[in-house]
């Protein structure tokens, strides 16, 4: 294939049944029986019907990038992370969720928003999208006005650490959670030019799955 910008790009095929496997706390198990072209036979694919989410690489004056150690129980790992959860309060504007998070998670607000990276997952396995923001001109919200972390939430921990620094750090394999793979190396490259390439905090996100309803 030829010509034309590369890009993903919305597909929906012939489906036949959609059945609620699983019904978990927080995301479901869908079974899916559909076919790729009229004239094929029929596939059943499983996977986890998720709300999407959003993360939030929060950049200093300095460049530094603020970092979240969170312990991980699947993985058994404290992990490096950036804020980040889910999109599961309904009709919630992304980038609200995104400052939702921000507050709850960090402590703080942020006065410039741009979308950084739109990402899936793990898109053989679940319908989860994700939204990076990139959030400067940050203040701590007041200690009295701080959102109170719970459970694993509890043991979060910050760091600041230069940009070039956790880019390597993501090179080198000391950092592994996903949005914040994919968010301190793009926060990297759109350093390059300042952030002017960046979109703007209400771009279109159609890769959401709220908007890839057939």
């Amino acid at each position: 294939m030829a010509g034309g910008p590369v890009a993903d790009s919305v597909s929906h095929r012939t489906l036949q049944s959609s059945a609620t496997v699983y019904q978990g706390r927080i995301w479901d198990v869908v079974s899916d029986t559909f076919s790729l072209t009229p004239d094929s036979q029929p596939l059943t694919r499983d996977y986890i019907a998720h709300p999407g989410a959003v993360a939030v690489v929060v950049l200093n004056d300095e460049q530094e990038v603020l970092l979240l150690r969170q312990y991980r129980h699947p993985v058994q790992m404290d992990l490096w992370e950036i804020p980040a959860g889910l999109l599961d309060v309904e009709g919630e504007d992304f980038v609200v969720g995104a400052a939702r998070e921000l507050a709850e998670e960090a402590d703080l607000v942020a006065a410039d928003w741009h979308v950084l990276a739109d990402f899936f997952n793990s898109p053989g396995s679940s319908s989860e999208a994700i939204r990076i923001y990139l959030a400067r001109s940050v203040s701590w919200i007041p200690e009295a006005e701080r959102h109170v972390r719970t459970e694993e939430e509890s043991e979060i921990r910050f760091r600041w650490v230069d940009l070039d620094d956790a880019a390597a750090a993501v090179l080198e394999g000391r950092i592994h959670n996903p949005s914040a793979v994919v968010g301190i190396l793009a926060a990297a490259t759109a350093a390059r030019d300042g952030f002017a390439s960046l979109r703007p905090a209400s771009a279109p996100w159609p890769a959401h799955p709220g908007q890839r309803k057939q």
